[in-house]
């Protein structure tokens, strides 16, 4: 038996050696991310057909959307704690079931209580499973490229914005928005079949436990990285949010080219993935401190580009490309966690769900008070430097620690 990363990915479980077909895993691995990334952004292009067919208004439909949100920022430490002592895999598979179940049962919901309710049970798999999924990535490739192994899952949700989204609300459209959520059940069901199929079989190492999981709460980098995933990423979701309004009031272009526009926004988000991967494996911190300046800068431009179509697409591209954080954090909550690795990289999808909360919240906030649509670039813009604040943060700290270490010797 040999282990293809370095023991700090893998410390809870021990693998069996590489598979003969680590793409095949890891394209299993991305379907459950594509299932995922289509119902939570789908669910949004859906508000409209759901909210005329459960008999509410659309802000009240909004909170399903939240329901959603909410389930993932619970269900993903509760998760990875009270399974602390099921194998990877086993795990992945019942995450995936669930996760078919809950989206069925949200294509069937009769009421708009029974439909918060399916929106709340389908989020709970949503952090769990990304953050298993990433270890399993990283145990299947060298050091130096487990963060690329990490981003080719992330793709999953990021294709899923260009391809499966749309899909989901053409099916809603076309045939009643009921489908948009059952299309999602099938999608899940597919990964557990693939799941099964090519995923490696694990076995648990001794001492894995729930209490070893929550050791993870008492590192502080691990709170530190959290903290720059919940106000950095932020920023992106401030603009993301309305963008389709601010495209129609201000670049004043018709409602059919929203879509194109946010299809550029997810080519933006599946590059930053690509390029972030590559990044992070050469040099962690610096690559997650650039995409934070990169993201102000970009979303420091929204305002400037939003009159022209063709400047607001180039910059919404540039805003998604932003979106390669993600994969730098995971990586980096892998180095941190130490023995609490599935409990830290599940938490970091709970960080980017707060983020998707604050960020809309914040740019309302701004709109509301009379700043105008375009004033949510500004909003981003502080938010991701915020993040940068807190890397800055990080990185001092870690010094400090090297240092003390170093005179302690």
């Amino acid at each position: 038996m040999t282990l293809a990363a370095d023991d700090r990915c893998l410390p809870e479980a021990a693998t069996t050696s590489r598979p003969a077909h680590v793409g095949l895993v890891l394209f299993a691995l991305a379907m459950g991310g594509f299932a995922i990334g289509t119902t939570e952004f789908a669910a949004m292009s859906l508000l409209p057909f759901f909210s005329v067919g459960l008999g509410i208004d659309e802000p009240m439909a909004g909170h399903v959307i939240s329901a959603y949100a909410l389930g993932v920022v619970v269900g993903a430490p509760i998760i990875a704690v009270l399974a602390a002592k099921v194998t990877r895999r086993t795990l992945l598979i019942g995450l995936m079931v669930v996760f078919a179940i809950a989206n069925l049962m949200s294509a069937l919901a009769p009421t708009y209580g029974w439909m918060l309710a399916f929106r709340f049970l389908s989020g709970l798999p949503h952090g769990a499973y990304f953050g298993v999924a990433s270890l399993v990535a990283a145990s299947l490739s060298p050091p130096n490229r487990r963060a690329q192994s990490v981003a080719r899952v992330m793709l999953g949700l990021t294709i899923a914005t260009i391809l499966g989204v749309p899909a989901a609300n053409l099916m809603g459209q076309a045939l009643g928005w009921r489908w948009g959520f059952a299309i999602v059940a099938l999608l899940a069901l597919l990964t557990v079949l693939l799941v099964a199929l090519f995923a490696p079989r694990d076995t648990l190492q001794p001492g894995a436990s729930p209490l070893r999981e929550l050791g993870a709460l008492k590192r502080r980098q691990v709170w530190l990285t959290l903290g720059i995933g919940a106000i950095g990423f932020g920023g992106m979701f401030a603009v993301y949010t309305y963008v389709a309004s601010t495209l129609m009031e201000v670049t004043q272009v018709q409602p059919h080219i929203v879509p194109l526009v946010l299809c550029v926004f997810g080519v933006g988000l599946t590059a930053g993935t690509l390029f972030g991967g590559w990044a992070a494996d050469r040099a962690l911190m610096p690559s997650i401190g650039g995409m934070l300046l990169w993201s102000a800068a970009s979303l420091a431009l929204f305002p400037f580009a939003a009159g022209n179509i063709w400047a607001v697409s180039g910059v919404i591209f540039l805003i998604g490309c932003g979106g390669g954080l993600g994969t730098m954090l995971q990586t980096r909550l892998m180095d941190v966690a130490d023995d609490a690795q599935t409990l830290a990289a599940a938490l970091n999808h709970s960080a980017f769900n707060t983020a998707n909360a604050l960020g809309p919240w914040l740019g309302g906030m701004a709109i509301a008070a009379g700043y105008g649509w375009t004033s949510t670039g500004w909003v981003g813009t502080a938010l991701a430097l915020g993040g940068f604040l807190i890397w800055v943060v990080a990185v001092l700290d870690e010094r400090l620690r090297s240092s003390g270490q170093a005179v302690a010797a």
